[in-house]
């Protein structure tokens, strides 16, 4: 059995008597920090003094300083903005703060795996990765329940990381639902694969091959659009309640046979060999270097595939057929459904 801890796992009042900077307020930064402040935590944002959120924060009752003053200020710093921005924060606002026996936390281990960020020897360093939404972190933390997470310690210079890890755990409310004990290595390698090969990449190809498949043999882009995206939402939140075996009683027998003759057919030898080949790139660091390049470059390969991605036929029909359907909120908030997988 894998290594899960509970509340009773963790003790609060460590965290507690820590003063704990939340540096970034999008959706895991402000879940986050309200979490800890309403479990009685002593909390301050650590923001840049022209960011937007600042007024937010403010209006939530939390008190703001910049990203530098907080860190300073801190016994713990959970760092929550984006990946490819941690090098450049880390170094100018973060790292001439850092004292002997203080903490630094991420909600993801990219930047220390792939050493974006080098911490000296003396200080703790850790991660607690939600497995959530910040939006939903929040809402059920109030509902009073919690979502588990992923926790680990990478560097323990006080001898007293984990103590301190599981504390903060429980601050935010992940040791109600239950966190798992894994490694930064392990959690950075198994998250890029999942977003790479399943939930975002290949999840995205699958279905624009389905739909382009369709439209190519002369039915109607509408009707691709349904049969191909629409649906999708419906298995998967079966898969999410009961897993594959619910979602397979819940569908039809016509359904269910084809998932199990025709889905090999897909998912063969050679997409196998594929996937194999994405996470030793993710293991060796090639995909790091090119992301890491990428950004430095002024990212022009990601914003042209952002651009023609977004002009895809599916795109278009599928814009027409969500407005048929009024129930669909469909925000745009893409800073912070971004934000929300970190």
């Amino acid at each position: 059995m894998p290594n899960i801890y509970y509340d009773s796992d963790a003790n609060l009042e460590l965290m507690q008597t820590k003063r704990i900077a939340v540096i970034g307020y999008g959706s895991q930064g402000h879940a986050h920090a309200l979490n800890m402040h309403d479990n009685g935590c002593n909390v301050v944002v650590g923001l840049p003094s022209d960011s937007k959120s600042r007024a937010k924060a403010e209006a939530d009752g939390l008190q703001v300083m910049t990203t530098a003053a907080a860190s300073e200020q801190a016994d713990v710093i959970m760092i929550l903005i984006p990946d490819q921005h941690h090098r450049e924060v880390y170094e100018r606002d973060i790292r001439p703060g850092l004292a002997p026996g203080k903490m630094l936390m991420t909600a993801h281990g990219f930047s220390l795996h792939y050493s974006q960020i080098v911490p000296p020897a003396d200080i703790d360093v850790a991660m607690v990765a939600p497995k959530s939404p910040g939006h939903m972190l929040r809402r059920l933390f109030s509902e009073g329940v919690g979502v588990p997470a992923l926790w680990a310690v990478h560097q323990d210079a006080t001898g007293n990381a984990e103590a301190l890890t599981l504390a903060y755990a429980r601050a935010i409310g992940c040791t109600r639902a239950g966190v798992l004990h894994t490694t930064i290595a392990e959690e950075t390698e198994t998250d890029l694969f999942g977003e790479q090969a399943v939930l975002c990449g290949g999840i995205t190809s699958l279905i624009r091959a389905g739909f382009e498949t369709l439209v190519e043999a002369g039915y109607q882009p509408e009707v691709a659009y349904f049969e191909c995206m629409h649906e999708m939402k419906l298995i998967v939140d079966l898969m999410y309640q009961g897993g594959m075996s619910y979602m397979r009683y819940s569908i039809s027998d016509t359904a269910e046979y084809g998932d199990y003759v025709s889905g090999p057919r897909i998912i063969d030898e050679r997409a196998r060999n594929e996937m194999r080949k994405i996470l030793r790139e993710i293991q060796d660091g090639t995909f790091a270097s090119r992301w890491i390049l990428e950004n430095q470059a002024g990212r022009p390969s990601f914003q042209a595939m952002r651009r023609s991605n977004a002009q895809h036929q599916i795109e278009h029909v599928g814009r027409d057929l969500r407005a048929m359907m009024p129930w669909l909120n469909a925000p745009n908030k893409k800073t912070e459904i971004a934000e929300s997988t970190k």
